[in-house]
């Protein structure tokens, strides 16, 4: 394993603590992969059975695109997990990280029939480019990837109907700053609407000003930016997912 390998497993293992800080891990559901820089087109996956707040840099599972296991564990790899991730990988050269949700406000809002509404500052920040994916059952079909891929296009967010979110960013942390980004619009809507007041609408001019903020260009610079920061509030928590 060399040094920009297992610099991947640890920033992968920051993002399932930090996913775990944030109260968005669902028990031993759900998943963050991301691409292992090289040419054989292998990723990381969670080692199934493992809660986020556990998994460490060297207990990430190695996986090829055809869903073999490359990395010797007791764990195994979950298929639905398997299935979303190697579709975005397997197509889009620029997700090296992808991650995938059920978090409350992002599954109450998946189920609402308009979706995501640029109703505030956060929301027309990912609006524009945010792709939907309508629901086929859990995860397991195959077949299903090229549908995934077909929607999310060369887009980096993505509502999954009836299911959760799904982001991908060229870096750590510009999948976080995706991810967080959707799941604060989420939990906001929700909020607004559940209040009963009228809302007030964003003119246009407002919402399209916006409109490039979550571009793959605009992640890299803002993950180079903020992941520093985060490394450092995990190192200061329990620095352990370095293991």
């Amino acid at each position: 394993m060399n040094d920009i390998e297992w610099q991947t497993r640890v920033d992968t293992a920051a993002l399932y603590r930090l996913i775990a800080l944030e109260g968005w891990d669902d028990l031993v559901g759900t998943h963050v992969s991301a691409r292992i820089p090289g040419e054989e087109h292998r990723f990381l996956l969670n080692p199934y059975g493992m809660m986020f707040e556990e998994i460490t840099a060297s207990s990430l599972l190695t996986i090829d695109l055809n869903g073999h296991q490359i990395t010797p564990s007791e764990y195994k790899v979950n298929r639905a997990g398997f299935t979303i991730h190697s579709a975005v990988h397997m197509h889009r050269s620029d997700a090296m990280f992808v991650i995938h949700l059920h978090t409350d406000y992002g599954v109450a809002l998946s189920c609402q029939k308009d979706g995501l509404k640029p109703l505030n500052q956060t929301a027309i920040a990912i609006v524009s480019e945010l792709a939907y994916h309508d629901y086929e059952g859990v995860a397991t079909n195959l077949a299903e990837r090229e549908r995934i891929v077909e929607d999310l296009g060369s887009r980096n967010a993505m509502i999954l109907r009836n299911h959760g979110t799904m982001v991908c960013g060229p870096n750590a942390g510009g999948a976080w700053q995706a991810i967080f980004r959707l799941e604060r619009a989420c939990k906001y809507q929700i909020l607004a609407e559940s209040g009963g007041a009228a809302i007030t609408r964003l003119s246009n001019d407002i919402i399209d000003a916006r409109s490039n903020a979550t571009s793959t260009d605009a992640l890299r610079t803002r993950g180079e930016f903020i992941w520093p920061a985060l490394l450092r509030k995990l190192d200061r928590i329990d620095p352990s997912y370095r293991d």
